[in-house]
């Protein structure tokens, strides 16, 4: 894609440093690269792929991080084309039946307004405000209410909305299952944007969706006139053949090993402006590798770029107004048990099980029915199940020994599946830093990643501490982020970055 005279002369080949090999990461460099550039990754662990992590053994496929994810963000969509993956694509059996406890009982959430109404999962009243929602919720200020909650609870929000019942038996398992938190700790704002600006827009949450979902299907249709219909995409959740670390395999292979420095953490950055070449930023890896570069992109955690040195003309940048990041603790159990030993299977997603559930003896966060969703996953009389332990709930029970762990969701799913006796396998998988915690003060650190991004021309940051803990929005995050890397070095040379124009 480069020019026969940028080939010639490798220094006009801009360089570009991308700090971490999570999804972001790749999903970062891979564009770069296709964009003519010349990227390397440093990565501080040996291995790349951050929190897509798949395993293959004894005829068993479980995953350690990520289960699933969408095609929400374009960026995804793009990306996916890009790799040549749909064939890869694999979608759940019956994924639109998901299960959450309620008396110690597992029950279908509902997923239309008939169901909604024969529902047991919610009482008649909190039926009653859900549907009557958009008829209150219509005749507020809606400006006055989002100034009001800036700062406001994912609780707070929901319950104004719909009622505590729905907070209890909706919201809490459901940020429980996808972030580890809970509704009092986690700021709307941050953890759900675009509900929460629909509030500011339409007053009514149920309505403004609505709305929103009619206007982009009329965008879509008025886009696709005059054109060929596209090959439809399934909708919802997905994973890939051989898990979902397919996903990052792929995009290390588009990349290029050479490109991938493993074991390498980042020791130090130093931006030095007024360089005779464009090359105005070194990088000192632990493995020794030192290089000049144009660019950097971090996606290191917060709490791993305060142990960095970054220097800036000469002069220590400062990194002491970087605030302190709460991290969820999580652990991840995988088991499998014999066909006849599974008195109660379930057909569906999984069963989340909401923190009051605690008073029924169930301690677990919830468990994905794995082969059920994938039945290539497990052998023809397993079950594979994945249960989620700790989280803000319990963080110190997500520390426990594999053993204690296993008699733990051992007597979860006893009581929810009729499970009896012992696993046939068990792996136990403890992540210390699961997720960044979108607290109430997390304005706080969005507002010191944009202090890094400003002091430092040619810094930039993403991943799932600045926009979304999803797979999806990482991925966005990270094209995001190549993005405004290409426009900073269109802006500080003379010619264009080449290879402008792909779908990503």
């Amino acid at each position: 894609m480069a020019s026969a005279a940028k080939e010639d002369n490798p220094r006009s080949t801009k360089r570009v440093a991308v700090v971490g090999a999570g999804v972001s990461g790749l999903a970062a460099a891979y564009k770069l690269k296709s964009h003519g550039l010349n990227v390397t990754i440093f990565e501080a662990e040996g291995r790349a792929g951050g929190k897509l992590r798949s395993v293959a053994q004894d005829g068993l496929i479980w995953e350690e991080g990520a289960n699933t994810m969408t095609e929400s963000e374009m960026e995804v969509k793009g990306l996916i084309d890009d790799l040549g993956l749909q064939e890869k694509q694999q979608f759940p059996i019956s994924q639109h039946k998901r299960y959450i406890v309620r008396n110690g009982m597992p029950l279908l959430v509902p997923t239309n307004p008939a169901a909604l109404l024969k529902s047991s999962l919610l009482s008649a009243h909190s039926k009653f405000q859900i549907i009557s929602e958009p008829f209150v919720w219509k005749k507020q200020d809606p400006s006055k209410v989002c100034d009001e909650y800036t700062e406001e609870s994912v609780g707070g929000f929901f319950q104004r909305h719909f009622g505590k019942e729905v907070v209890d038996y909706l919201i809490d398992p459901f940020v429980a299952g996808t972030s580890g938190g809970d509704p009092e700790s986690l700021s709307m704002r941050h953890c759900f944007p675009e509900l929460w600006n629909l509030e500011k827009r339409f007053g009514s949450i149920i309505s403004g969706a609505l709305q929103s979902v009619f206007s982009a299907k009329r965008e879509k249709t008025e886009g696709n006139k005059g054109k060929l219909e596209k090959k439809k995409h399934k909708r919802g959740s997905f994973s890939f053949q051989g898990g979902m670390q397919t996903l990052t395999d792929t995009l290390c292979k588009e990349i290029g090993e050479d490109a991938l420095k493993l074991n390498a953490k980042v020791l130090s950055l130093s931006y030095c402006p007024g360089n005779s070449s464009s090359e105005n930023w070194s990088i000192s890896a632990s493995n020794k590798d030192t290089q000049t570069i144009d660019a950097v992109i971090m996606t290191a955690p917060l709490s791993n770029v305060k142990d960095m040195k970054i220097t800036k003309g000469g002069t220590i940048f400062p990194l002491d107004f970087l605030p302190k990041v709460t991290y969820v603790p999580l652990s991840v159990l995988i088991t499998s048990f014999r066909k006849e030993n599974v008195k109660r299977p379930l057909e569906g997603f999984g069963v989340l099980v909401p923190s009051k559930e605690q008073q029924n003896g169930l301690r677990t966060l919830g468990t994905l029915f794995s082969s059920m969703m994938f039945p290539d996953r497990a052998p023809n009389d397993l079950y594979l199940y994945t249960t989620f332990i700790g989280g803000t709930r319990n963080k110190e029970l997500a520390q426990a020994s594999t053993d204690e762990l296993k008699q733990i969701v051992s007597s979860d799913l006893r009581k929810l599946l009729g499970i009896e006796g012992e696993p046939t396998f068990v792996n136990h998988f403890y992540w210390n830093k699961g997720f960044p915690l979108y607290g109430r003060n997390y304005g706080s650190v969005l507002e010191a990643i944009d202090k890094m991004e400003k002091d430092l021309p040619g810094f930039f940051y993403a991943g799932n501490h600045k926009d979304g803990l999803s797979v999806g929005k990482s991925i966005a995050s990270g094209c995001k982020a190549a993005d405004l890397v290409i426009s900073y070095l269109n802006s500080t040379s003379g010619d264009d970055v080449p290879g402008g124009g792909l779908s990503m």
